[in-house]
């Protein structure tokens, strides 16, 4: 029996690589957080995502009183811009609502001031109630309204909040759907990204804070107004009462905010390990290499370490609210004192006096609410920006919707001297070199080559996916680079090896080749039938109607050959005049990948340009030319008969071939289903 705490033989090797849940705090680069050991090991450090929505930390700690009030118009203003194209008439409803409501509130103090004038005034009882009964029916009046129109304030802004999150979501979606495929790979683009997403949500956002905030700064100038009109004295002593409430209500949100960024670090990271341990496809590993306990060892050295920040946090919080509130005790004592010397002097009414004690307390509230809501507000318009931001750079990376259609009908696909680089790429090396290729229509271009030869690179410039950084593509006698991008899309349909399994019905999966296409079954069981995709059809609970998305209810998984199946209905289903195959059969069985590439040789025989990708060199026997493509360039090319025969070229086909050809003898016998390297045909 092993003693806790003595590592035994069966994990005395990953204790010398694991420190345990033993925690050193050292303190991170930042200043603002101590880190556990377990996360210095596991992540080299604090765990911090390098995404969208977390760029703006720390923004909200420069903003101070004279920020807040500097920039409220303009947030305000912003908003207003974006509920107006959402809906102009719900936000003159919220409008007409808030000012209303703010002129309510001072009538009703007036109407309370006149009340307590009666009620205080000499006289017998009986008449001093009834000489207030008037003004009591105003304020139950101006009470009653102002219900009436927070309701409808609710109801406008119930109105214009989704209405908003559309418009603004639209804005980028519809632009990011159009930008050039560069712009969706640029990480820096993709990191605005991230954050705009986040600004749809926050415009939705903006709509309740910016309404809080009007609200309250409504409340505040009627309260202000209304003492002003009492006693001329009583304007500063609403300001002694309220700012040190305004202060403190910034202070604690600041500390809040820091609070909140310096435990999510830590959160995130113990989160990350929870979802390690559930994690489907880490679930066989955890369980043979027996990784559980070191995770969850790890969990809770993490969450310690959290637990012990956020108590100081919180004991530091508590701590500056104490403070604050005794700040606000004084002001108050002192607002209170000002008001008991203007009455002992007589310069005061003591209905006035009180009318001032109820303005000054509603003032207060309302600005200290204010400040709260206007941090609210100030953090979801960084987000709103960033959508901004992201929209006027889409528009500068849209792809072109002019340009000279393509000709009707060509003779073939030329590269000529092509070169390009991906945008972004460290050392500026060129994917494609000065290469060369012709595709004449109708016909099998086989493209082959090694991981990163830039097969995959020509195919997605032939796609009009990008533009070639010099050198030409020429479909006939049109330049590519001036040609209608939308018409080259038009004629091309895609089987990549990687092609993008849509969470919707199998129906959508094999329509959404040509969504303006007609999905009707006869259509979509051609398609299915060309793929071999009929079989998986039949065998889903609800037919085309079965929903391929695993984790919904009454979602269905298949298997990776039988979406392969399905991704080559697709591109039939497109019908395009050019279809480029990208390791088509790299999840079929032996049958299923013969099948294929007859039918793709069938495809040609109609006159349909295919553009096979492969690996698998026995596959390109059938094709009409067979380019080889070596770091970029193209090493050689010719027939498949013409590049296994020995000759001055570089046999690079050939031993490739040769290579893969060896894998299906054994002893020296000769698999009969390849052809000998002396009888290539």
């Amino acid at each position: 029996m092993t003693t806790p705490g003595t590592p035994n033989s069966s994990n005395a090797a990953a204790t010398a690589t694991d420190p345990g849940p033993e925690t050193k705090k050292p303190r991170d680069a930042a200043g603002a957080q101590d880190i556990s050991e377990s996360e210095r090991l596991l992540f080299g450090g604090p765990l911090r995502y390098d995404l969208g929505w977390n760029q703006h930390h720390g923004s909200f700690l420069e903003l101070g009183l004279r920020t807040m009030v500097r920039r409220m118009p303009g947030l305000i203003s912003a908003t207003v811009r974006l509920a107006h194209l959402a809906d102009p008439r719900a936000l003159r409803w919220v409008a007409g609502a808030e000012l209303g409501g703010g002129l309510a509130k001072a009538v009703g103090l007036v109407a309370v001031n006149t009340a307590l004038t009666e009620l205080l005034s000499p006289g017998p009882t009986t008449q001093r109630l009834t000489a207030a009964v008037p003004a009591f029916i105003i304020v139950i009046i101006t009470a009653s309204l102002g219900a009436l129109l927070r309701s409808a304030t609710t109801a406008g802004t119930g109105r214009l909040e989704p209405k908003v999150y559309r418009v603004a979501a639209e804005q980028y979606l519809s632009r990011v759907a159009r930008v050039e495929l560069a712009a969706v790979e640029d990480d820096e683009f993709h990191k605005l990204l991230d954050s705009a997403q986040y600004g749809a949500e926050s415009a939705r956002r903006m709509i309740k804070f910016c309404t809080s905030v009007i609200t309250a700064a409504i409340s505040l100038v009627a309260a202000a107004g209304v003492l002003t009109v009492l006693h001329p004295a009583l304007l500063p002593l609403l300001a002694v009462m309220t700012l040190p409430s305004a202060w403190s209500s910034l202070t604690i949100a600041r500390r809040r905010y820091i609070s909140f960024h310096t435990w999510v670090q830590h959160a995130r990271a113990s989160q990350l390990l929870g979802r390690l341990l559930i994690d489907q496809q880490a679930a066989g590993e955890v369980r043979v290499h027996g990784i559980g306990p070191f995770l969850l060892r790890h969990f809770r050295s993490m969450a310690e370490t959290g637990e012990r920040e956020a108590t100081r946090l919180a004991s530091l919080a508590a701590r500056t609210g104490l403070i604050a509130s005794a700040w606000t005790g004084l002001a108050m004592m002192a607002t209170y004192g000002v008001l008991a010397l203007l009455l002992w002097s007589g310069s005061m009414a003591l209905a006035v006096a009180g009318t001032a004690v109820i303005a000054i307390r509603t003032g207060s509230a309302n600005l200290e609410n204010l400040v709260v809501q206007f941090n609210y507000l100030y953090e979801e318009s960084l987000f709103v920006g960033d959508l901004d931001r992201l929209c006027k750079e889409a528009d500068r990376r849209l792809i072109p919707e002019s340009g000279t259609p393509l000709p009707t009908e060509i003779d073939a696909i030329r590269f000529e001297k092509v070169t390009f680089t991906y945008p972004g790429t460290d050392n500026d090396e060129p994917a494609l070199r000065d290469v060369d290729v012709t595709i004449p229509t109708g016909r099998i271009v086989a493209l082959v080559g090694s991981n990163g030869s830039g097969k995959s690179t020509l195919a997605k410039l032939l796609c009009g996916l990008y533009t070639p950084d010099s050198g030409r593509i020429l479909w006939g006698n049109q330049d590519a680079v001036h040609a209608r991008r939308a018409d080259i899309f038009d004629q091309v349909a895609v089987v990549a090896q990687d092609f993008f399994r849509w969470p919707f019905t199998a129906r959508i999966n094999v329509a959404i080749g040509r969504p303006d296409a007609p999905s009707d079954e006869p259509l979509l069981k051609s398609a299915a039938e060309y793929s071999g995709a009929d079989e998986t059809i039949a065998e889903l609970p609800r037919g085309w109607d079965t929903l391929l998305a695993r984790g919904y209810r009454s979602g269905h998984q298949i298997s990776g050959g039988q979406w392969q199946r399905l991704g080559i209905s697709r591109a039939r289903h497109r019908d395009a005049r050019i279809l480029v195959v990208d390791e088509p059969t790299s999840a079929l069985d032996a049958e299923a990948e013969q099948r294929t590439f007859d039918q793709i040789r069938n495809l040609a025989a109609s006159g349909q340009t295919i553009i096979l990708i492969t690996h698998r060199l026995h596959s390109v026997r059938h094709a009409d030319e067979v380019y080889v493509l070596d770091h970029g360039r193209v090493a050689e090319h010719g027939t498949f008969q013409a590049l296994m025969s020995p000759g001055d070229g570089p046999g690079l086909f050939r031993r490739m071939y040769r290579l893969q050809s060896d894998q299906f003898t054994t002893a020296g016998i000769p698999n009969p289903t390849e052809p000998t390297v002396s009888d290539p045909a």
